[in-house]
């Protein structure tokens, strides 16, 4: 549609509502109370959530003029959160991640996010905040570009039948990428049972992972003691790589952990699961005790991490 044949009070509504929402959201004050500016808040948030963009990449997807994002990269380095890596696929491009003192100066600022918008629907009843997110929703899809409108992420709570595919996807995955056997499916059968019968909802909670409304991923905290949180059954499926889900996922867990009041989380994994070790590593995980095993038809190195939430 032509410019021209949007009405005079068409765009007068658009203008005014975006008076409005960049005011009521704090746009126009130091985001988040911070020193930073909106643009570098969504640089940040995307380095914590991407699987090593390229600055390119970062520059395409936030619309952002590559000498402007240049310059904000440089400070970020500046500071130590930030640091690039060769992208073995394009020797002239960098792989870009936050260091552990990235992620530490990003997560106030994302659990301050969190609780800003949690105060935004606060005075609000069920119904009418189911409006409101209807309606943002409804704006969102319309006015996305057509290439944007397939990729769609949504973080859920766990619903009948869910546990069952985690299962399914952790054999599936675990022999097809590892060569693990069936023991491996019934060890995490085994989780998933005792996730189901024992759950408490006030110390406890899942995701899953849905990409253009499929699933995609799962992760779990439950409760290994009244200080100590334990982190289970982070999978995602091979097409939904590279997204930076797995990171997303994980940084759920330690956002509710926090919020609960544990001091500590925990997890087990093994030596060959790379890209998950990773995601533990930047996190600020720490590898507290590893050992050879012999498991699921293979020789393994158990590992455990933790991490300090206080």
């Amino acid at each position: 549609m032509a410019p021209s044949s949007v009405s005079a009070a068409h765009v007068k509504a658009v203008r005014g509502f975006n008076r409005f929402y960049t005011q009521r959201i704090g746009v126009l004050d130091p985001y988040l109370g911070s020193d930073f500016s909106l643009t570098e808040v969504r640089v940040l948030y995307e380095l914590a959530h991407r699987d090593q963009p390229t600055a390119s990449e970062l520059g395409r997807d936030l619309s952002l003029d590559p000498g402007y994002l240049s310059r904000i990269l440089r400070r970020f380095e500046h500071k130590g959160w930030l640091e690039r890596v060769p992208s073995p696929a394009d020797a002239r491009q960098s792989l870009l991640r936050l260091t552990r003192s990235g992620r530490e100066a990003f997560e106030p600022l994302q659990q301050r996010s969190r609780d800003e918008a949690s105060a935004l629907l606060q005075p609000l009843p069920p119904g009418q905040r189911e409006r409101v997110i209807a309606a943002m929703q409804t704006v969102q899809r319309l006015l996305a570009p057509d290439e944007a409108r397939t990729r769609t992420v949504q973080l859920r709570d766990p619903r009948p039948g869910d546990l069952g595919w985690v299962v399914m996807q952790h054999g599936e995955i675990y022999a097809r990428e590892y060569g693990y056997s069936d023991e491996f499916e019934a060890l995490v059968a085994e989780v998933a049972s005792g996730y189901l019968k024992n759950f408490d909802p006030h110390w406890e909670k899942g995701w899953i992972a849905e990409l253009d409304g499929e699933r995609v991923g799962s992760v779990f905290v439950v409760r290994k003691s009244a200080t100590v949180a334990q982190l289970r059954l982070l999978i995602l499926s091979p097409h939904a790589r590279g997204l930076g889900l797995g990171g997303r996922l994980v940084d759920e867990c330690i956002a509710f952990a926090r919020a609960k009041g544990y001091r500590k989380m925990v997890l087990w994994t093994n030596g060959q699961l790379d890209a998950a070790r990773a995601i533990y590593s930047s996190r600020g995980f720490t590898l507290e005790e590893s050992e050879p095993l012999e498991a699921y038809g293979k020789k393994l190195v158990s590992e455990s991490w933790s991490l300090d939430l206080r």
